[in-house]
């Protein structure tokens, strides 16, 4: 069975950290471009970070560059989305998803999606 389940989410005071994982079972994150969206309450999904399969390019949204940061463990076989200088509007659900294309728009698709974590920012 094909699986991606995330980890890591939590609650955060504000200018805190937190490291979100997406393990893999069933399938090799090797080979699939790797995708963070979230979705607040009452908001459209957004993504936020993706890195493709083999070169390892990424894609960062406007309003988390510099803050978070893909990676990948090919080894291990997760994902990570290093998340910095936590904002009060970083409060989401958070997923992780793996297809064929790393892009944000919503013309790309995934194959591949988890259930998601919770991110909760607040003071």
């Amino acid at each position: 069975q094909m699986q991606l389940v995330e980890s890591g989410g939590g609650l955060v005071q504000p200018g805190g950290s937190l490291r979100l994982s997406c393990a893999a079972s069933g399938l090799t994150l090797d080979d699939f471009a790797i995708g963070w969206f979230r979705q607040a309450p009452g908001k459209e999904r957004e993504g936020v970070s993706c890195i493709s399969s083999r070169a390892g390019t990424t894609l960062y949204a406007d309003s988390v560059k510099g803050r978070f940061t893909i990676s990948r463990d090919n080894a291990k076989n997760i994902a990570y989305l290093q998340m910095n200088s936590l904002r009060l509007e970083d409060t989401a659900f958070y997923y992780c998803a793996a297809g064929w294309v790393c892009g944000l728009g919503p013309g790309v698709e995934y194959e591949f999606w988890g259930q998601g974590t919770q991110v909760t920012v607040s003071s």
